[in-house]
């Protein structure tokens, strides 16, 4: 299995995380752009994601929650600013209450992310960036890093099991 390796780039306030997948673009491609399939695998477990709404589209949204063990629910949103299909999104990331309204006690993260085939599959690079060093500091000290790590595992059990049965 491959690894999520996190690069932070303080002079340009990003974190740029790289992963390589076992399948190919498309599959990897739906995986990160199909609610169904994102809530398989987006949260680190225990918790689950559920999303209540999807419009995969530029100047669509994506909300949804993280649901933990004990009931307890943190709303986001992303904004989706642009869209190349099978090889590239973009958006604007941000944690919200159930209506959509962006919580502005926590930063937002602007998200680049880039499907490239591979030797053995796909690679994921993402590029998040910060308006402030602070900001991007905040969402590591959340447990950003260990998280997406997690979530890309599940995504990593997802494929294969989907694999094996295509």
């Amino acid at each position: 299995m491959s690894k999520t390796i996190l690069k932070k780039d303080l002079a340009n306030k990003r974190l740029i995380i790289t992963r390589e997948f076992e399948a190919p673009v498309d599959m990897v491609w739906q995986a990160w752009t199909d609610p169904e399939i994102l809530d398989q695998w987006w949260a680190p477990k225990p918790w689950k994601t559920e999303t209540v709404s999807m419009d995969f589209r530029v100047g669509g949204m994506w909300l949804y929650y993280m649901k933990g063990p004990e009931g307890e629910k943190h709303y986001c949103r992303a904004d989706y600013t642009g869209i190349t299909p099978n090889k590239n999104y973009k958006g604007l990331d941000a944690f919200c209450d159930e209506k959509g309204n962006i919580n502005k006690e926590f930063p937002q993260t602007e998200w680049n992310v880039t499907f490239s085939p591979s030797a053995t599959g796909t690679t994921v690079l993402v590029e998040n960036t910060f308006k402030e060093i602070t900001d991007l500091e905040k969402i590591l000290e959340m447990g950003f890093e260990q998280g997406f790590a997690m979530a890309h595992g599940n995504l990593d059990e997802y494929l294969a099991a989907n694999l094996r049965h295509k």
